[in-house]
């Protein structure tokens, strides 16, 4: 049984999916600390043909909270000028209905914490690709590892889910060495994402963009061939 363990981002880019898709349960890691400048509440859109970041708002955010205790500041004036961007820069794209219909639902679910949104955003994509992974949260479904840190945390989810195969992001390589996690019984596996072009208004590609980039120009099937495209190492 494989399993990954990550922040919960809102809309983030396809190689989030792409873990997703290796693994048969993903892990939400919320209950650990919260990172200002990072994915957990903004990401990349295209403006006018460039990359641009959105931010959604956030209520007394801090690195000394948890993830699960930060609330959302999203208003009405946030949203419509949101959703007028996504309108502006997206209105041509062939699968912008769909889309659309997908950012709605996720950003007027009635909502406090940024960890919930996040996790919506991810879980309702998903659902809309058809992937078959397994959710489930840290803080909810393994409370009592919290008391451990870093790598051993990480073994301590994997055991009592009962996997054997420990999938992180490549970036993990620094923090984590695959003899810790072999020593308890368990596969260290790193992924290595492909981010493969795809047409965006036919202008050059820019890659790494929130997956709400892939949705409008892509098809389900699509995606899920994208989604393919990476190694584990």
């Amino acid at each position: 049984m494989k399993i990954a363990i990550m922040q919960p981002y809102l809309f983030p880019y396809i190689g989030y999916f792409q873990l997703i898709n290796t693994v048969d349960t993903f892990i939400f890691y919320d209950d650990v600390n919260f990172i200002k400048r990072g994915w957990i509440n903004r990401n990349q859109i295209l403006v006018d043909n460039y990359a641009a970041m959105f931010t959604l708002p956030l209520k007394k955010a801090s690195q000394n909270k948890l993830i699960n205790e930060i609330e959302t500041a999203i208003d009405k004036k946030w949203l419509s000028q949101f959703f007028k961007t996504i309108e502006q820069n997206y209105k041509n794209a062939p699968y912008f209905d769909q889309t659309f219909q997908i950012l709605n639902s996720v950003l007027k679910k009635d909502v406090s914490k940024i960890s919930t949104l996040a996790m919506e955003s991810v879980m309702e994509i998903s659902q809309y690709l058809q992937l078959d992974t397994q959710f489930e949260i840290s803080s909810i479904d393994y409370p009592t590892t919290i008391c451990f840190s870093q790598a051993e945390r990480l073994i301590a989810i994997c055991k009592e889910n009962g996997s054997d195969h420990y999938i992180n992001p490549s970036g993990g390589k620094e923090l984590y060495k695959k003899d810790t996690f072999n020593t308890e019984g368990i596969t260290l596996s790193f992924i290595e994402n492909e981010l493969v072009p795809y047409t965006q208004f036919g202008n050059s590609f820019i890659k790494g963009l929130s997956i709400i980039d892939v949705l409008m120009f892509n098809s389900v099937q699509k995606i899920n061939l994208l989604l393919s495209n990476y190694k584990l190492t």
